[in-house]
């Protein structure tokens, strides 16, 4: 998915909802992709500095996640080009197969 159609993804999300990221991971000269699963518990575009001297009123930011994933634990998930957003059907929003 193009990342200004992740972008749409993410500014729809609200707390509740149930989503899958995929993000590519690089480490040195190897890349691959991780699979997050979760719910939100919040989103939000939080700044940081980087490691290394910038000018005093450059200021840099990223678009975050907070996911509760399945077994309870809290991860964040930061968003960048390479990230995949894919808001799942939630476990409470089936229906329950009535009987006639």
């Amino acid at each position: 998915m193009p990342y200004p159609q992740t972008l749409e993804v993410y500014t729809a999300l609200e707390p509740g909802d149930r989503v899958e990221v995929q993000h590519e991971v690089k480490v040195g000269f190897r890349t691959w992709v991780a699979r997050t699963v979760g719910t939100v518990v919040k989103k939000e575009r939080r700044r940081h500095s980087l490691h290394h001297n910038r000018n005093f009123d450059d200021k840099v930011f990223s678009d975050i996640i907070v996911l509760r994933r399945d077994g309870g634990d809290l991860t964040t998930v930061t968003l960048d080009e390479f990230s995949d957003i894919t808001k799942l059907e939630s476990a409470d929003a089936n229906p329950s197969h009535a009987t006639s």
